[in-house]
């Protein structure tokens, strides 16, 4: 850990405005106890309490280095002992009522009705856990707004404060010893390195979608250095002391081997409490890192949901929380209420067209009866076939930035119903002209009869704005397809990690291309669930550009450094293929 620390990069944290409407409006340092009773609304534009709750406001927790950071704690009222639910991130504990929560929402089309401004930002509603008998936690974490010390983003440190706060927590006369952690983003991402601590109080975690590895994940995705997203998050860190400079570690460690990203990726092996894990196949930012998680932690009670819409509008549906509410009723009140007969997989299977199917229960990802099936590249027709074509073709685009088309696809059409559902994967043969390097950005898209792309918005808002939000950006809100990207360069495939199903880069070295060599490289896609019905076609798109667009609206997409021509061979010596998870009907 002291190589970390030299390693780290800190600035001040940017200025905590406490004036009670910026960062919520419960937002001022005000230690103290009162009751809020049932049909209290913190504002109008929230719901009302269904029960008296006792809200403990800025509970001071001294950490094991002697940091003292402030927790809001909401229970229910009476003397029953109950189980606290931890809400672990580094924005604000009063954030549900702050204006860019309330217009992130309204801007989505997400009721903020549906909650009652006590939830922390993408964190558990005291209203509902209160009324089944648990208690909430919201910490301000180390450096955040009155909280001492300084902030670090995503890594140890973090889950050796949380564990810390478990320990404090199940030890207050009004806990009943079990800890649990919920949330979604930045809330799941915390729940790995907490688990991975090992804290003896903590009885269960739901990650309900999050990244599992920094560097893989967020700032170095497919070896590109795409930090806007790293330096929008940093925005939250306010308080008095230091914040992580992330995006500046990442500029100054380009490469994964060292200390510092593998601090900021999860221990999987150290995850062994019970886990219910939500995932999508769509987030951008997300889904890799959840499934990563999902496939190689420790549990041997773990449980996995795929849904087919956003995290948000997920994670606060009814039946969702009911869902949710029996697995901590099981492992934090103990209660035999059949939870160990839920399928440990749920998964669901686009069709773009309205037509979804939700919860098919598997006993594994990829379910039973799933074949992985090469369909390789015809760089003559334009298709994919199951046998790889004799003769050795170029397929050339222009990777220019500005050229048109600046990217080459190869399609398929299915004359039966044809369902994937698992781990896609590029296994392409590739060259580069007037250049030593590319950057390829993979794209599945798929075609009704016509030929049309089809998409679907994973959010409730579908308006105009919306459509303009997401035509070349707001990729976590618009579901356009299985997704990849690799810098060649960072081909270096990690044997130990490598699977047939999912290659696992090390990105550790640069590879350059020489004059006129001829690369095999594999590229990862995100897992997929996804119908195609007779007629129907699939795209396999190779890119020289990020045709997503950033990760949410109002960010900057990243600007690859491409240049000449990028060259995909196909047939012959070099057999480029598509691999595709075909489940059997």
């Amino acid at each position: 850990m002291e190589n970390v620390k030299n390693m780290h990069v800190f600035e001040p944290a940017y200025h905590y405005n406490d004036d009670g409407k910026e960062h919520g409006l419960l937002s001022k340092f005000e230690p103290g106890t009162r009751i809020l009773p049932a049909g209290y609304q913190v504002d109008p534009k929230f719901r009302p309490l269904p029960v008296d709750i006792v809200f403990e406001r800025d509970v001071a927790v001294t950490l094991r280095d002697g940091v003292t950071i402030y927790v809001d704690i909401f229970r229910p009222a009476g003397t029953e002992k109950v189980p606290v639910i931890i809400a672990w991130s580094p924005y604000g504990k009063s954030g549900g009522t702050a204006p860019r929560t309330i217009n992130l929402f309204d801007m989505l089309g997400l009721n903020n009705g549906m909650l009652s401004g006590l939830a922390k930002f993408e964190g558990p509603d005291p209203a509902f856990w209160c009324a089944q008998g648990y208690a909430v936690c919201n910490p301000d974490t180390r450096g955040i707004a009155h909280s001492e010390g300084d902030i670090y983003m995503i890594g140890r440190q973090e889950g050796k404060d949380c564990h810390d706060l478990i320990e404090w927590l199940a030890v207050q006369d009004w806990c009943n010893s079990k800890v649990g952690m919920s949330g979604t983003s930045y809330l799941a991402i915390s729940q790995w390195f907490t688990a991975a601590e090992q804290p003896l109080h903590l009885a269960a975690i739901n990650p309900w979608e999050g990244l599992s590895d920094a560097y893989r994940d967020m700032t170095m995705h497919g070896g590109m250095s795409d930090l806007s997203f790293t330096k929008r998050l940093q925005v939250n860190h306010v308080g008095k002391g230091g914040r992580e400079d992330v995006y500046q570690e990442a500029l100054r460690y380009p490469l994964a081997n060292n200390e510092l990203w593998e601090d900021k990726m999860a221990r999987f092996e150290k995850i062994t409490v019970p886990a219910y894990v939500v995932a999508s196949y769509s987030n951008t930012l997300h889904t890799a890192g959840t499934f990563r998680a999902w496939r190689r932690m420790a549990s041997k009670e773990k449980w996995l949901r795929i849904h087919n819409t956003q995290e948000w509008p997920d994670y606060y549906e009814k039946s969702n929380l009911e869902d949710l509410r029996r697995f901590f009723d099981y492992y934090l009140k103990g209660e035999e209420n059949g939870w160990k007969q839920t399928p440990r997989v749920r998964y669901s299977i686009h069709d773009f067209q309205g037509g979804d199917l939700i919860n098919q229960p598997a006993g594994e990802f990829p379910p039973k009866g799933v074949t992985n099936l090469k369909y390789y590249l015809n760089g003559r027709s334009r298709a994919m076939t199951t046998e790889a074509p004799a003769q050795d073709t170029k397929v050339f685009y222009d990777a220019k930035p500005g050229a048109e088309p600046g990217l080459a696809s190869f399609t398929i059409r299915f004359e039966k119903q044809t369902t994937l559902v698992g781990y896609p994967k590029a296994h392409l043969w590739v060259e580069a002209e007037g250049a030593d390097d590319m950057d390829l950005f993979i794209l599945l898209q798929k075609l009704d009869i016509h030929g049309n792309h089809l998409q679907q918005f994973i959010v409730p808002n579908q308006g105009a704005m919306m459509q303009d939000l997401t035509e070349r950006g707001g990729s976590v809100l618009r579901y356009k397809g299985s997704n990849g990207r690799l810098r060649v360069s960072a081909r270096h495939l990690d044997e130990k990690l490598s699977t047939n199903d999912v290659p696992a880069h090390s990105f550790d070295r640069v590879e350059k291309l020489q004059p006129g060599e001829i690369a095999e490289i594999e590229i990862d896609l995100f897992p997929i669930g996804v119908v195609f019905y007779p007629g129907q076609q699939l795209r396999f798109v190779i890119s020289s550009r990020n045709d997503l667009g950033a990760i949410m609206p109002g960010n900057p997409g990243y600007v690859p450094d491409n240049k000449g021509k990028h060259i995909i061979h196909t047939g012959g010596l070099h057999p480029s293929y598509l691999q595709l998870p075909i489940q059997s009907t």
